[in-house]
């Protein structure tokens, strides 16, 4: 999804508008960014303003994971714990257990999305790998992700 955004393709550039509105922000995990990032202006101008509406997970300058209600703001539990070894291992069996497509090779930042999702219960995956990442969610078997294809 980032690098659809970051490429301005309309179908992303739509989604992430219409995520503007959520309670939750959308969340970026920081593997995904570092694997996006790079130092080139026109890059870092785009993502720069792309990560004012999302949120990375425990990083100290992100922006918070919930947007302010007239109630206040509530807490993500999900963003707020990070992972813990049981997460970990789940990540793990994961990546051991997924009947990945032909040619593909395990991807722990991609087992690492899908359980993001599958913490957060309800969720969205924007990817332009749904076969990769449905793979891992079949394994973790959460009741509600979903995944879009960007």
């Amino acid at each position: 999804m980032l690098i659809a955004l970051a490429d301005r393709k309309a179908k992303a550039v739509a989604l992430h508008e219409g995520l503007r509105s959520a309670p939750h922000r959308a969340l970026v995990l920081g593997p995904v960014f570092a694997q996006v990032w790079r130092p080139r202006p026109a890059l870092v101008h785009t993502l720069s303003g792309v990560l004012k509406d999302c949120t990375v997970p425990q990083a100290r300058s992100a922006e918070s994971p919930m947007r302010d209600t007239k109630a206040g703001r509530p807490e993500c539990l999900a963003c707020a714990a990070g992972p813990d070894l049981a997460d970990w291992r789940r990540v793990a069996t994961a990546l051991g257990q997924a009947a990945l497509p032909a040619k593909k090779r395990p991807d722990a930042v991609d087992a690492w999305v899908a359980l993001a999702a599958a913490r957060h219960g309800s969720a969205v995956i924007f990817t332009s790998d749904p076969d990769d990442i449905r793979a891992y969610l079949e394994v973790l078997a959460p009741s509600d992700v979903h995944v879009v294809t960007i």
